[in-house]
C-alpha cells in the first residue's frame, strides 16, 4: 500500500482539515507496515517539503494506531497493513491526528480508566443506558423538528436519572465522549467524503455501537465513542439549521 502514500499528504493538504472541525491542525504522522515507517511533518525533518517523507526503518515504537511522542513531538500513528481501503486508512489517520490535535491544545478531559474495570452493568443501568442511546439515535434521524426535540429531551431525562444513580461512571461516560466522539466526528467525515458509500449507509455503519444493544454493552468504553460522535452530528446540525433560519429571516 505505499502507493497510497502521495495521495494521502496531498489529500491531508487539500482536505483543508478545518473542513472536518474548526481550527484543526495537523501535527506529524507516520504510515507503517512491519518494515517500514514513513514520516511526515515531523519538526525533526522540517526541511523537507509538505508532501515528501522520511522513511525510517520499523521498532516496536510504532505499534497500533494511536498518538505516541516521537524524537518528543505528538505523532500519529496507523499500520497500513490493518487498511485493505484507501478510505479506512484515511479515515482512521485523521483520527488520530485529531487526538494529536487535541495533544496540542494541552486537552484535560481524560477519564479515570480504572472506572471502566468497577462500570456497574446493572440491569436497571443498562435497560435505561440502551433507551438513552436510543433516543439520541432517533433524534439524530428526525428530520421533524418538534419530534427530534422530543427525542432529545427524552435523552437528556434519561441521562439524569441515571447520573442520579451512578455518578461517577456517568462522568466516566462523558469524558470518553468528550474525547473519543469529536474525533470519530472527523473520521466519519474523512471516511464519508473518500467512500463510495452514500451518507446514509456511512451514518449506518458508524452507529452500529450505538445501536446494536450487545455491542453497547459489552464494550462499554468503545461504545462511548458512538454516543459521543451523534452528539457531535446533532450539534453541528443544529448549528447549520440556525444558520440557515437567520440566513432566511434576514431575506
Amino acid at each position: 500500500m505505499p502507493h497510497h502514500l502521495d495521495r494521502m499528504a496531498e489529500d491531508l493538504v487539500k482536505a483543508k482539515l478545518e473542513n472536518y472541525w474548526p481550527g484543526f491542525e495537523l501535527v506529524a504522522y507516520a504510515i507503517y507496515d512491519k518494515s517500514n515507517v514513513y514520516l511526515f511533518n515531523h519538526p525533526k525533518f522540517s526541511n523537507n517539503p509538505p508532501c515528501t517523507y522520511h522513511i525510517l526503518k520499523w521498532d516496536t515504537e510504532f505499534t497500533a494506531d494511536t498518538i505516541i511522542m516521537y524524537e518528543e513531538y505528538p505523532t500519529a500513528i496507523v499500520n497500513m497493513d490493518h487498511y485493505k481501503e484507501y478510505e479506512d486508512l484515511f479515515s482512521m489517520l485523521v483520527h488520530e491526528l485529531f487526538h494529536g490535535y487535541q495533544y496540542i491544545k494541552d486537552e484535560k478531559r481524560f477519564p479515570d480508566e480504572m472506572l471502566g474495570i468497577t462500570y456497574p452493568l446493572s440491569k436497571e443501568n443498562v435497560e435505561l443506558r440502551n433507551q438513552e442511546r436510543t433516543n439520541l439515535y432517533c433524534a439524530m434521524l428526525e428530520n421533524d423538528l418538534i419530534k427530534k426535540k422530543q427525542y432529545l429531551n427524552a435523552f437528556i431525562a434519561l441521562r439524569e436519572k441515571r447520573a442520579a444513580k451512578i455518578e461517577e461512571y456517568l462522568t466516566y461516560e462523558n469524558l470518553i465522549e468528550t474525547i473519543e466522539g469529536p474525533a470519530w466526528y472527523v473520521e466519519l467525515k474523512a471516511y464519508s467524503e473518500k467512500s463510495p458509500l452514500d451518507y446514509d449507509s456511512v451514518l449506518k455503519k458508524y452507529a452500529q455501537q450505538l445501536t446494536n444493544k450487545y455491542e453497547s454493552t459489552s464494550r462499554i468504553r468503545r461504545s462511548c465513542y458512538s454516543s459521543g460522535l451523534f452528539m457531535c452530528l446533532l450539534l453541528a446540525g443544529w448549528k447549520v439549521f440556525l444558520i440557515e433560519k437567520i440566513h432566511y429571516m434576514t431575506y
